[in-house]
């Protein structure tokens, strides 16, 4: 008679996949809860103690560590039956278990010696040992197989293909488990662990890399990472990498907010009365490069936000909705992308370098805004700077941003000095008859000399907002009051490389 042992913390379905199992007449054996749950629903389960002879014991440490159950999964068919038989070992060719949830209660706070009983032990042991005999023992740790699994079994088994596949994702699983374990232990009175283990699934091929000749993959369930688009062309790796740039600021504007990337840089940031007044008004900043661009819109589309994002080409537009009317006008460009924006997702940031990784994580935390200045910001200066220090934060280095109450008017990003960054907002500005009068100045780092708040101010801006801690800030602070310029120090630096 075949055999499958079933044993699950999680039970979706596992009364349906038993009663398939039994209606092909093959025997359940069980442990705790599980058996319990199969017995209540007329499905004949016996316990693993009976089977092995031995009862669970130490508060259910040890239910299936044992070589009735071991054996019974490793052993070769037709190399190992005389001894099988020898030790009354009845085969066991389905394993169907998921483990402690160990990654779910490790984010609880809980005592380590609370903690430490969610750790599996007999699940991960039963799975590595069906998944290593995968040729003769089909071994199921996700709910999601349930269904091909009792479609196999209805129509005489399942395949060695099979069976391979479903043994890969247990290793998978098994070692995504083990990797939560070890962080988390040797995150124990730590930043961070001194050896990190991460495991990222929904691999997917892209067509390229940065460029077509790199290979690239895309990985994740979740956040910008696990989204399919809606419509138009498969979403590339520049996608992906703008894509997350526009709604990482998007997430942080209140409002009606818009704000469109290009090559990982805001070229246009803006809040308006409604979704449409803040789109034309962040395309308006640079028209030029809000071209083939990534847009992020921080409420709902209708046909209006449509119609006019269709009047010009974007590559990505992501809202946290559409609705039916504007995906039908959307569809008139059949090759923008067009995503849901998700729920954010905190982990850590890790970057690869030659030979490793690098591991950041920000925490939550308040800035502590200062006025350093002798003129004090006015309120409207004040509400520019919210803006401003925003989408700072979201520029690469060295960032200057000018703006207003409502949108970016000006954006200098990565060059090597800041009074550069400071001269090219101005430039780009001026292309499209913009003016730096009236508008306030975001710098992410400190200003070294006075020079960039003499060419910000120069153009027309009226108020600084920085990080402060240059060893001549009071040079700077001379000259802004000078200037009749007021200025924030936020006490917090936004490099971004």
């Amino acid at each position: 008679m075949t055999l499958a042992l079933l044993s699950v913390w999680d039970k979706t379905g596992i009364v349906d996949l038993a009663k398939a199992l039994a209606a092909q007449n093959i025997g359940i054996l069980s442990s705790g809860g599980t058996a319990k749950l199969l017995r209540e629903a007329g499905i004949p389960a016996k316990d693993v103690s009976e089977y092995t002879g031995f009862p669970e014991m130490m508060d259910g440490r040890v239910k299936t560590l044992h070589p009735k159950v071991h054996g019974g999964l490793l052993g070769r068919r037709g190399t190992d039956n005389d001894v099988m038989a020898e030790h009354g070992i009845e085969a066991i060719d389905i394993l169907c278990v998921n483990l402690y949830p160990f990654e779910e209660m490790s984010k609880k706070n809980l005592p380590l010696e609370e903690l430490i009983e969610y750790i599996d032990i007999g699940g991960p042991a039963m799975i590595r040992a069906a998944s290593k005999n995968y040729k003769d023992v089909t071994v199921i740790v996700d709910p999601s197989d349930y269904a091909e699994v009792i479609e196999a079994v209805n129509n005489g088994g399942t395949t060695p293909e099979q069976r391979l596949k479903l043994a890969t994702k247990a290793f998978t699983r098994t070692a995504a488990y083990d990797g939560a374990i070890s962080n988390y232990l040797q995150g124990i009175d730590k930043e961070f662990p001194d050896t990190y283990t991460v495991q990222f699934q929904n691999g997917r091929t892209l067509r390229y890399g940065e460029n077509p000749h790199q290979k690239a993959a895309v990985y994740g369930t979740t956040g910008i990472a696990g989204q399919e688009s809606m419509q138009g062309k498969e979403m590339s790796y520049n996608n992906y990498l703008d894509v997350h740039a526009a709604v990482s600021l998007c997430r942080e504007l209140e409002g009606f907010a818009t704000v469109i990337v290009k090559h990982n840089n805001p070229c246009g940031v803006a809040l308006g009365e409604n979704q449409l007044e803040s789109y034309i008004k962040a395309r308006e900043v640079d028209p030029v490069s809000a071209y083939g661009s990534i847009v992020a819109m921080s409420t709902e589309v209708d046909a209006d936000v449509a119609k006019e994002i269709c009047s010009t080409f974007v590559e990505v537009l992501v809202a946290p909705s559409f609705t039916e009317e504007a995906l039908e006008i959307m569809k008139s460009k059949p090759n923008m992308r067009a995503l849901i924006l998700p729920p954010a997702e905190e982990s850590n940031e890790i970057r690869t370098i030659d030979g490793g990784i690098l591991v950041q994580r920000t925490p939550a935390y308040t800035e502590d805004w200062k006025v350093v200045s002798k003129r004090q910001p006015t309120e409207d200066e004040m509400e520019a700077f919210k803006l401003a220090w925003t989408v700072v934060k979201y520029a690469k280095s060295n960032a200057i941003i000018y703006s207003n109450k409502t949108e970016t008017v000006g954006i200098g990003v990565g060059q090597m000095n800041r009074v550069n960054s400071a001269q090219i907002a101005i430039e780009k500005a001026a292309e499209f008859g913009r003016t730096m009068k009236g508008t306030v100045v975001a710098s992410d780092a400190f200003l070294p000399f006075p020079d960039t708040l003499e060419v910000a101010a120069a153009a027309g801006a009226t108020a600084l907002i920085q990080p402060g801690g240059s060893i001549r800030d009071n040079e700077v602070l001379a000259k802004a009051d000078e200037l009749g310029i007021a200025v924030v120090f936020t006490g917090t630096r936004h490099f971004r490389h």
